[in-house]
């Protein structure tokens, strides 16, 4: 697993990483109606206490010494509406465990062993490209369930749509009992993406792209 020195400049730098990754993508480029993304269980573990830091950066919080330990993942995307239209203003939120399996809550089975420097949730507001970007660790596996990241996309406030992103190839989706769940084969492989070596990165950097397709369509 990697472990990252925190920049002086790292909050200015993930502002540059979504704008060049805005800049990469084309809104409205799918004719059809696309495949809407699955809703999922919440789960038990949403943060029952938020954490002062809830910014993009997992592996950091408040400009901490100390980074989070774990693979080092880029998660970025879009939100959508079926048109394939960006959703702008949407209130994207992850949370996910540590590299222990531990969440951001006080239920969690082994609270002890808990990451403290793991900030486990973080928000996103989406621009007019409807593009969001997370930098966090690869998710791992814990006790019953397959290694998978919790979203909430959040407009006006209310919880919109709540899903889980999955690994592509992990053996243990087979016997993931939710991810076994989405019957329908186009819905699951929308949720299921690869994690793939950043050829740039000298650290072995992952990154992530899961694009967000809601049922909703843009305002007039």
């Amino acid at each position: 697993m990697n472990i990252i020195s925190p920049s002086p400049s790292r909050r200015n730098f993930l502002r540059r990483m979504a704008f060049a990754s805005a800049l990469a993508t084309v809104p409205g480029l799918f004719a059809e109606e696309l495949v809407r993304t699955p809703r999922q269980t919440e789960g038990p573990f949403y943060p029952d206490r938020l954490p002062l830091d809830t910014d993009n950066d997992l592996l950091i919080i408040n400009d901490t010494t100390t980074p989070a330990v774990g693979d080092i993942t880029w998660v970025s995307g879009r939100v959508l509406d079926a048109r394939g239209q960006p959703i702008r203003n949407a209130l994207v939120e992850i949370w996910q465990c540590d590299h222990h399996g531990a969440y951001l809550h006080s239920g969690t089975s082994n609270r002890d062993k808990r990451d403290a420097n793991f900030q486990g949730f973080g928000r996103f507001l989406t621009g007019s490209t409807g593009e969001y970007l997370f930098r966090t660790i690869k998710p791992v596996p814990y006790p019953g369930r397959t290694p998978h990241i919790h979203y909430a996309i959040k407009m006006k406030g209310k919880k919109e749509l709540i899903t889980q992103l999955y690994i592509e190839g992990h053996p243990g989706n087979e016997r993931d009992g939710i991810w076994k769940n989405m019957k329908d084969e186009k819905a699951r492989k929308s949720v299921t993406v690869p994690f793939t070596p950043i050829s740039a990165s000298k650290i072995g950097e992952l990154a992530a792209r899961f694009d967000i397709v809601m049922g909703l369509t843009p305002e007039a």
